[in-house]
């Protein structure tokens, strides 16, 4: 049995039931780090894991281990988990856990354990009576049955009305409070295909023409939903040693389990008829019907499902802005970050000490103010799957002294300066915190676009994954055939040049798409995006832009934008106005 074990560093591979059952057989303390296959182990911990290993030097009670979880039957609960998970065993009996790669609490808690077993071998301690967390079988709590492998999902789609009134707003609350989990949204407007194929069903209906027309006439939500699994186990923060250390250690990442049962509830179609909003958008709970209309509308959804991307904001403070940007900038690209939006700020006072919040106390804070105001700093949004703990576990701790420690390879080190003893590279302390960060930094702005009638639908969709891809949200969209006095809205800073009347007959040929699309910086890389307005020029200039790609003429030009802020407000004043849009 022990030779399917392989080496991998320090690490003993466990892919597979029986040797997880052979690993709990090892004498003292052995160090467990679960990962599922798609992810791969914890690479940052495993340089505090090596050193520990041999300042220790107890090769007989002190092991290491990786777990694949998606191979192992007692470790199911932690499938599909993204942040990584360190499971801690004494002689068989599985006693703490701690969530995230947090390298001075995993540690520390390696050190105390090895320390009991030195005591307990020298007669000095008695063996302490640990609870032993349990793995709960998600497939059979309080008889109620649910496979995470099969995961049963809903479609829904929030109908145009609802959007522009904010009503999905209210209806997503309403989802999230019922006990479902929203796995995907998409705002897009719908063709009269996918209205006719997700509404065959009442197609007999005499008003069904109408109803189509309303549906592809603006903006619509799609949804995937699905139960939210509270059958899992609620854990309660506790250490290895309550009575020593419970207050030092997180209770949201250390801890034992009290299982929960999920009660059982109505049908999501049901709960929002009885809350009067069905009227405002429709669900498809057929299984066969779902996972045809995933297909159409999430296409990468089966895939991606395993993958939990999540949004950060991270700053280089000025020393390492200004002396090693490049270097950064090419490790965070290495680690498969993807830089959403990036801008040079230099923080004032108050910004400072808010990011600086965690060092109040130290007596180098005044000069650590003064040094972060002194020039300017690199802020920047970073996409990845994990986001949040990999750009934790790559930065390493908040000071030099503590990451020599714990991880001497972790950027703060690699990139220390002499003016400060602090990590020069700043994350998000939680992912509330970094959208909150993102808003105040990279302030959402509103620019007003017009997709012109030439355009067909299948260019339409290509324009719509070019928004997608540019970072852009559509906040709203309608389909609209315009008249003269909506065109005066839109175009009103030219309505008296004499070239206009051919703008008019152009619009008044065929329905054009209005949106309003948010973003930061938006109008700038709107019009970075729409390429200059002949497209023959825009085909030298800028041949991956929407106008070279689409454009006929300067007249037919595919798309039109405002041109700053004053503009979009009064356009979108005059367009979208009596009605009350809503905001994201």
């Amino acid at each position: 049995m022990a030779g399917k074990k392989r080496e991998i560093q320090l690490q003993a591979v466990i892919n597979n039931q029986s040797l997880w059952d052979e690993m709990l057989q090892n004498r003292g303390l052995t160090v467990i780090d679960v990962y599922q296959a798609w992810c791969g182990p914890c690479k940052a911990m495993q340089t505090l894991f090596r050193k520990l290993k041999t300042e220790l030097n107890e090769d007989e009670i002190l092991h290491f281990v990786v777990a694949e979880a998606d191979s192992i039957v007692t470790l199911q609960s932690f499938r599909d988990k993204c942040e990584p998970i360190f499971l801690f065993s004494v002689n068989g009996k599985i006693i703490a856990k701690i969530n995230g790669a947090n390298a001075p609490l995993v540690s520390k808690t390696i050190i105390k354990l090895i320390n009991e077993e030195r005591k307990i071998a020298a007669g000095e301690l008695v063996r302490p009576q640990y609870h032993e967390i349990e793995f709960v079988d998600t497939e059979n709590v309080g008889g109620a049955s649910h496979k995470k492998n099969d995961q049963l999902y809903n479609i829904v789609i929030i109908k145009p009305e609802a959007v522009l009134t904010g009503k999905s707003i209210e209806i997503k609350e309403k989802i999230i409070g019922a006990g479902y989990v929203i796995e995907a949204e998409n705002k897009r407007m719908l063709t009269e295909e996918q209205v006719r194929d997700f509404y065959s069903g009442i197609a007999y209906q005499p008003d069904f023409e109408d109803f189509v027309s309303l549906m592809t006439s603006g903006l619509s939500y799609v949804l995937i939903t699905s139960q939210r699994d509270e059958q899992e186990p609620s854990w309660e923060g506790t250490v290895p040693n309550p009575e020593t250390e419970s207050k030092e250690l997180s209770e949201d990442q250390h801890e034992m389990a009290t299982p929960t049962v999920m009660k059982m509830q109505d049908s999501l179609q049901e709960y929002m008829e009885r809350q009067h909003l069905s009227e405002f958008c429709d669900i498809e709970e057929n299984k066969a019907n779902v996972n045809k209309f995933i297909d159409i509308f999430f296409p990468d959804f089966k895939s991606m499902r395993n993958i939990k991307l999540e949004r950060i904001m991270a700053l280089l403070r000025p020393d390492l802005f200004h002396k090693r940007k490049e270097d950064v900038l090419n490790i965070i690209q290495d680690e498969g970050f993807k830089i959403l939006m990036q801008r040079k700020i230099v923080l004032s006072k108050e910004e400072a000490q808010t990011l600086c919040k965690e060092h109040k106390n130290e007596d180098y804070f005044e000069n650590l103010i003064g040094n972060m105001t002194s020039g300017p700093s690199l802020a920047f949004v970073l996409l990845r799957d994990n986001g949040l703990q990999h750009w934790k576990a790559l930065i390493g701790p908040s000071t030099v002294e503590e990451a020599k420690e714990y991880l001497p390879e972790s950027l703060c080190v690699q990139f220390a300066m002499e003016s400060l003893p602090i990590n020069q590279l700043y994350g998000s302390v939680s992912l509330e915190a970094a959208e909150k960060e993102i808003e105040y930094f990279f302030p959402p702005q509103n620019v007003f676009v017009l997709i012109k009638p030439h355009v067909t639908h299948e260019q339409r969709e290509e324009i719509f994954d070019l928004i997608k891809e540019n970072g852009f949200e559509i906040t709203q969209m309608k389909e609209l055939l315009l008249n003269e006095e909506q065109a005066d809205a839109i175009y009103f800073k030219i309505k008296q040049k004499h070239f206009y009347k051919d703008i008019l007959e152009m619009l008044f040929e065929a329905p054009s798409l209005i949106m309003v699309l948010m973003k930061w910086n938006a109008i700038s890389d709107w019009r970075r995006l729409m390429g200059p307005t002949d497209p023959d020029e825009a085909k030298l200039l800028n041949p991956d832009s929407i106008r070279a790609r689409f454009g006929q003429s300067v007249l037919k030009n595919a798309v039109h934008g405002s041109s700053n802020d004053s503009e979009t407000a009064e356009t979108i004043n005059r367009i979208f106005v009596p009605q009350n849009p809503e905001e994201n």
